[in-house]
């Protein structure tokens, strides 16, 4: 576990010594804040509009359906989507650039050692736009009254989701040196991956639910209504322990290079 822990802390640091981590955090603290600001007046002017009309008997609309879960399915699980490769790129395609991926392949440490410190150490980075999200979302209990429940269902799921695409792009960070395509690999199969489910629009036989299935989109969709449902898990969990596998499968092959 020290060694996991050591080389997590590597990773971490190594992020904050080049300008990767602060204009992941800044970007995405500037646009979570926008869209929060933006659904939060929305959903005041609803508010004024339905008194207004003279609705206000009717109940309250609900500020985790109207502003928190729109924020996290409409709008920031697409704003991860394109920031999580700036994190992975660099995990080994800056081991292999700066040549000491054959001094990390040769360390008394394992390979799998190796890549759940990694993988940890990147974890560590998203978990703290994760808290910058839900700094956001605290100004809530201020002025209003949200539900607080469906909040840790809403943090379970960005964690997977997440996680499973940091796993995915560590794996993309194997393939090359270049970190400009390791990331634009990771893009391009993320944006696939969110897409899949259009598939159900214009397919229902069995090949659209599988590939429903497979869509990242379809398994946020219960942890942003603040339910956590145990085969969303075993999804984000599953791809999560391909994505560490398939790294291992392809150091392995690293290794037998001449």
């Amino acid at each position: 576990m020290r060694n996991i822990l050591a080389v997590a802390g590597k990773e971490l640091r190594a992020y904050f010594h080049s300008p990767i981590a602060y204009l992941v955090m800044t970007v995405y603290a500037v646009l979570c804040g926008f869209f929060f600001f933006s659904m939060t007046s929305r959903f005041v002017a609803l508010t004024f509009r339905m008194e207004m009309m003279g609705q206000g008997g009717m109940p309250p609309m609900s500020l985790n359906e109207v502003i928190i879960r729109n924020l996290l399915e409409g709008v920031l699980t697409v704003v991860l989507l394109l920031l999580i490769p700036l994190i992975t790129m660099r995990l080994y395609a800056e081991e292999k650039r700066a040549g000491t991926m054959e001094l990390l392949l040769t360390s008394p440490i394992t390979d799998f050692q190796i890549i759940v410190g990694k993988f940890l150490g990147a974890a560590a980075l998203y978990a703290i736009l994760v808290v910058i999200t839900f700094l956001y979302i605290s100004l809530l209990f201020f002025y209003g009254n949200p539900n607080a429940r469906p909040l840790l269902a809403n943090v379970a799921g960005l964690l997977l989701y997440g996680g499973a695409l940091l796993a995915l792009g560590m794996w993309f960070s194997t393939f090359t040196k270049n970190q400009i395509v390791a990331g634009s690999v990771g893009l391009a199969v993320f944006l696939l991956l969110y897409v899949l489910d259009w598939v159900t629009e214009y397919s229902s036989g069995r090949v659209g639910k599988v590939l429903s299935y497979m869509a990242l989109t379809t398994h946020f969709d219960n942890f942003a209504k603040g339910v956590v449902d145990l085969s969303d898990v075993t999804y984000y969990v599953s791809v999560i322990t391909l994505g560490v596998f398939l790294t291992g499968r392809s150091m392995e092959a690293l290794k037998g290079k001449p």
